[in-house]
């Protein structure tokens, strides 16, 4: 019998983060996959650059890829370094691939990467999201009860 994965994973040095996703999309399901990097992109990585503010991933040929990340070129790379903006292939299980498969394909979610990291071994991950866009409606609330969760921490603070 497989073990059951873990809720948070281990992340230990954050490169990048998509913090407007948790505003934009209700998150259903969390995925950790592994990134197939060429050479300079990891040092670019572990530099600290990189951005996925505007990236999704898709499921495409039975593969994920996550596209439109953006992983700046290596400073001291010379004529062998990377393309910045170009797809990277996303390391799940196949039974993980299925399942983001089909809840694309019927229910109509999105797979939006939350961060990249580099977790306890020096691997580079992604934590993606199986997510449905919100409405208007909806991001108003989640500003009302953001707000009223700081109002309310702010008035125990002071009475309490």
């Amino acid at each position: 019998m497989a073990r059951p994965k873990p809720e948070t994973f281990d992340k230990q040095k954050v490169v990048a983060e998509n913090r407007r996703a948790r505003f934009d999309y209700a998150i259903d399901e969390k995925f950790e996959a592994g990134l197939a990097l060429q050479g300079t992109e990891v040092k670019a990585l572990r530099a600290g650059e990189a951005s996925i503010a505007e990236s999704y991933a898709e499921v495409r040929d039975g593969e994920v890829w996550l596209i439109n990340a953006n992983i700046p070129e290596y400073s001291h790379g010379n004529r062998l370094n990377h393309e910045p903006r170009r797809p990277r292939k996303l390391l799940l299980n196949s039974r993980e691939i299925n399942k983001l498969f089909g809840a694309v394909e019927r229910k109509g979610m999105t797979l939006v990467p939350l961060s990249i990291y580099f977790n306890k071994t020096g691997r580079a991950k992604v934590e993606l999201a199986l997510a449905k866009g919100k409405q208007a409606h909806d991001k108003r609330h989640s500003i009302k009860e953001r707000d009223w969760k700081r109002d309310k921490a702010r008035l125990m603070r002071e009475k309490g």
